[in-house]
């Protein structure tokens, strides 16, 4: 009988591995330090560019990884087979909502389109209490600078309130951040099940 998972982290990040060197050993620290610590990893199931980088570190370091992915990606033969547990689904709807409700947390990293949808979207289900799970930003070389000043931008204008800036957390650092979303997690509440707002 396998121990359960410490926690769970759903982390979203870019199907390619960027152009700085930093985004690579940001997401070897992150799967590294989930790993070490017994955690689990839950992701978007693809064995390409960051995704790819933070399923292999969790796995070296004895972490779980839990990929989700939609058959469309399976066929252009982007999934991971070395997760512990891969599950196809049909929709992103799907996916979303199953790496949600699989993850007592979130964290982005740098990506692409893809990872700002997922961020946004769980960011807006945390504030209408769909759930109360913490959610982070790893700001890695200043990559998320200007979208942060931008989202400022839209408090000052009146469109979005402080506290809402309130329900994300960012950082530079991926064991500050990390910690964080641990600590936090133990003490939130029981979620509501998510897929209520697909």
């Amino acid at each position: 009988m396998h121990q359960p998972p410490a926690f769970s982290i759903c982390v979203y990040c870019g199907s390619r591995p960027g152009e700085a060197a930093a985004y690579e050993a940001a997401a070897r620290a992150v799967g590294t330090w989930i790993g070490l610590r017994g955690g689990q990893l839950v992701y978007g199931g693809g064995k390409t560019g960051l995704m790819g980088m933070v399923a292999e570190a969790t796995k070296a370091a004895g972490g779980r990884v839990v990929g989700i992915i939609p058959q469309a990606l399976v066929d252009k033969e982007l999934a991971n087979a070395a997760c512990d547990e891969l599950h196809i689904v049909t929709t992103m709807h799907e996916r979303k909502a199953m790496m949600a409700e699989r993850s007592n947390a979130f964290l982005a990293l740098p990506g692409g389109i893809g990872t700002f949808e997922e961020l946004f979207e769980v960011w807006t289900w945390r504030q209408l209490g769909y759930h109360d799970k913490p959610i982070g930003l790893l700001n890695v070389e200043g990559y998320y600078t200007n979208l942060l000043a931008f989202l400022e931008s839209t408090v000052h204008q009146g469109f979005m309130g402080a506290w809402q800036m309130d329900l994300i957390r960012s950082s530079d650092s991926p064991t500050e951040l990390l910690e964080f979303l641990v600590e936090s997690a133990g003490t939130a509440p029981e979620s509501q099940n998510l897929r209520e707002v697909i």
